[in-house]
């Protein structure tokens, strides 16, 4: 099974990690085209297309200047490593040894608004760009239509070669950029809920932490049928047929 992340808006390029040997991202040439894009925007104007404080928007705009398409050395970072937030505190990608990242490399999908489609040894910059960022190119007006078909053949290969089952754990924004590549059937959505004095629902904080310890949890237990995913049980989650409907089998996490 193929599974398939969000990156993270925070960026962790300072913790000591070991040494990963580094390949380079697929889509280099498609990303090299948005980044000279994106240089063209001034602080302000920046600030406005993604809704950013002059601070954050000067920050990179500063990135994208810097920004190269193969990094040497420590400029670059393992992608799976470089992004920071709940869904990679989950992941623990920092705890992993040889034989579970090289799993990853195989099963593992981190889906940027930036680079496509990212493996987890991808070597990656320091940047910002959502996949729902209504940016305008050569052609059309958002980041959809510029991956769409980039993404459609890539996308199918990975998960062909992966036994073609697709564990959907990135957010909505983000799969949106692949969901229509892949064949009906194919994908699995899991959803994390909570339930306190008997009320259930998702809440996004822990929502985000269940996806990366679910994908921890499959690359750590090398599984590979659907029905494998029932007996996730990680902190405290529970497989629960109540809330399940086909392609989205529910996790409720009881509070006491």
């Amino acid at each position: 099974m193929l599974i398939l992340l969000s990156p993270a808006k925070s960026l962790d390029f300072q913790r000591d990690i070991r040494d990963w040997p580094l390949h380079w991202p697929r889509c280099l040439e498609a990303s090299s085209y948005l980044i000279n894009r994106l240089r063209t925007y001034t602080v302000p104007e920046l600030a406005t297309l993604m809704h950013l404080s002059d601070k954050l928007a000067a920050l990179n705009v500063a990135r994208y200047a810097e920004w190269l398409p193969q990094p040497e050395g420590e400029q670059g970072r393992a992608a799976v490593l470089a992004f920071d937030g709940d869904v990679y505190e989950g992941l623990q990608a920092h705890a992993w040894d040889e034989v579970i990242m090289q799993r990853a490399e195989q099963r593992l999908r981190i889906l940027s608004g930036l680079y496509g489609l990212l493996r987890p040894l991808d070597s990656i910059m320091p940047y910002r760009l959502e996949m729902g960022t209504a940016l305008p190119h050569a052609e059309g007006q958002d980041l959809y239509t510029f991956w769409k078909d980039r993404l459609r053949g890539l996308i199918n290969e990975d998960r062909e070669a992966a036994g073609g089952l697709v564990v959907n754990l990135a957010s909505q924004e983000y799969f949106k950029a692949v969901a229509g590549a892949l064949p009906a059937g194919s994908v699995i959505s899991p959803k994390f809920l909570e339930q306190r004095a008997g009320k259930v629902g998702i809440i996004s904080f822990y929502a985000k932490k269940a996806r990366g310890w679910m994908a921890d949890w499959i690359l750590r237990e090398n599984l590979d049928r659907a029905t494998d995913l029932q007996h996730f049980s990680v902190e405290g989650y529970l497989y629960n047929e109540k809330h399940t409907r086909p392609g989205y089998p529910a996790f409720v996490r009881v509070h006491d």
